[in-house]
């Protein structure tokens, strides 16, 4: 490749190698690390590398259709960016430069409760863009429900509830890195708080946001409240966290409109189950009563058909978003939503299916030896394609 070219990449892993060498270290070890072990976080990806294909042939596939619906928002595939926080520490256009590019996309943008951009912000930033509030239950009730109210004000269409942070998960590359936010960012929707604690992290001795987390989330966070919460809102209510068929049975009953299958990136309980492991249990426990997404770990179009053969309605992408941002603002998150959305509509017609209906369980089968066959770091690292990304710049 000629030197006077820019690199393009061709896949998340390479735009995550660009972001690697472009983000302080700080930043890239805070988006990209998972807590403890970090086996987890290697097993998110390889779980979907398990399932294979039984495609079938001689099947009609000029006209395609992968557009969807998602509670009643429709969005141009089963596509919908996750929360992330902090994402002025990616780019300075953050969190308005990833909602402008989901609006131009068609798919839906998550709002992180700890953005650097407010609520109100993004929304003016891309007021034709569909997008859904991430929410942390703060111990201060009347905190949580404000920022509720802001974000039904604002024109956001659902509150995506983070159910398992009762406490932060150790996440050892923060602590090596004493991490704290920025001193010139701060998190935007406690700007007007009068309580200071809210609004960034404090210098300490380990990471500045476990301590952050601690002072100020709420452990007792329960089904009750829930309930609570469903008070204060007219917004469809999403639980983002639940990995078993127990808790789904019990989102159903406390009126939750969609369910989050996540284990938070890793981030949280290291020693959890893949996501994707986790699906068709959660799937079975809703019994087609509300939808169901998935989220952490999914890489490429062919990891999108299997969670949607396993009962998915859609995946939640979150890092490889960062990745865009961090290399090219707008327009590298434009260009990651443009891969995923590329890569499923091929993959999708080389399965002999011409639409989203025509997936099926059968369509995949899993395999447990595959998992002897990669070490982990590759799983991580997209084998060797991140370092060609490396060696070619």
């Amino acid at each position: 490749m000629s030197r006077d070219k820019p690199f393009e990449p061709v896949n998340v892993y390479e735009y995550e190698t660009l972001a690697r060498q472009k983000l302080p270290k700080m930043a890239y070890d805070y988006y990209a690390s998972g807590s403890d072990d970090q086996y987890t976080l290697e097993d998110n990806i390889l779980a979907f590398r398990r399932f294979r294909f039984k495609p079938r042939v001689l099947v009609d596939i000029s006209v395609q259709d992968i557009a969807t619906n998602i509670l009643g928002i429709p969005c141009s595939f089963p596509f919908v960016i996750a929360p992330a926080a902090m994402q002025k520490m990616a780019h300075p256009d953050g969190e308005v430069a990833v909602a402008k590019a989901a609006a131009a996309s068609k798919v839906i943008m998550t709002l992180s409760s700890l953005s650097t951009c407010s609520i109100e912000e993004v929304a003016r930033a891309a007021p034709e863009g569909p997008k859904w509030f991430q929410l942390y239950v703060y111990r201060d009730r009347e905190v949580t429900k404000k920022l509720v109210e802001r974000a039904e004000k604002a024109g956001y269409c659902a509150i995506v509830v983070t159910v398992d942070t009762p406490k932060l998960g150790r996440r050892e590359a923060d602590v090596h890195n004493k991490f704290e936010l920025p001193q010139h960012l701060t998190f935007a929707n406690f700007i007007d708080s009068a309580n200071e604690d809210r609004q960034r992290t404090k210098k300490v001795d380990g990471s500045g946001l476990a301590a952050y987390i601690a002072s100020l989330f709420d452990p007792s966070l329960s089904w009750k409240d829930i309930s609570w919460l469903k008070t204060v809102t007219k917004l469809p209510i999403l639980l983002k966290g639940v990995l078993n068929g127990k808790d789904a049975e019990l989102a159903t009953r406390c009126g939750a409109a969609g369910i989050i299958v996540s284990n938070h990136g890793a981030r949280q309980l290291d020693g959890s189950p893949a996501t994707i492991d986790c699906l068709e249990a959660v799937v079975n426990g809703v019994q087609g009563k509300i939808p169901v997404l998935v989220d952490s770990g999914v890489r490429r179009g062919t990891d999108i058909i299997k969670a949607l053969a396993l009962g998915a309605q859609a995946v939640c992408v979150g890092r490889p978003i960062l990745w865009g941002l961090a290399v090219a603002g707008e327009e590298g998150v434009r260009r990651v939503i443009e891969l995923y959305r590329n890569e499923f509509e091929l993959d999708l017609g080389l399965l002999g299916c011409p639409s989203l209906a025509d997936i099926r369980r059968d369509m995949i089968v899993k395999v447990d030896w595959f998992i002897n066959s990669f070490k982990a770091s590759d799983a991580l690292h997209g084998h060797s394609r991140g370092q060609e990304a490396h060696s070619r710049l």
